[in-house]
């Protein structure tokens, strides 16, 4: 199980390196092997952290990877990205290309240039080539579907 930080409400961002080092501290102390006495899940141990970063600058959250992923001699953290589908995303593909992200949630809806689109899977498929060829682990397909029906 996963913590996902970030998502596309509200206005976050990491300012410097130093903050990148703070924030690896809590989750680790607070969710994931670590120890705190505010736990916000009381002893519950996360697996890892998912970045779904839709906001800010993108800055210095590749070096919140590395600093989550140097626990990784105490406890495996897990490591995911949500990115959007447009190759190349703003807030995530420095993160992605560390190497440590273990897996990678491409947001394939909401995005018209990446979708299937009347019987056509150019975009799609083109998109999915794209992803495919990064640094990430393994790849995963999110998509919406939506369908309506005549009442």
């Amino acid at each position: 199980m996963l913590l996902s930080i970030g998502g596309g409400v509200g206005s976050y961002s990491l300012n410097l390196s130093y903050d990148t080092t703070q924030l690896a501290n809590y989750l680790w102390n607070n969710f994931l092997g670590g120890t705190s006495s505010s736990r916000p899940l009381g002893d519950a141990v996360l697996d890892g952290i998912d970045f779904d970063i839709e906001a800010g600058d993108g800055e210095y959250w590749d070096e919140l990877a590395k600093a989550l992923d140097g626990f990784s001699s105490q406890k495996k953290v897990s490591l995911s990205a949500a990115p959007q589908c447009p190759y190349h995303d703003a807030y995530l593909d420095s993160t992605i290309n560390t190497g440590l992200v273990d897996y990678v949630w491409v947001q394939f809806y909401n995005n018209p240039q990446c979708q299937y689109s009347n019987g056509n899977t150019n975009n799609l498929v083109n998109a999915w080539n794209q992803r495919t060829s990064s640094q990430a682990k393994q790849v995963f397909f999110m998509c919406s579907i939506y369908r309506y029906f005549d009442r």
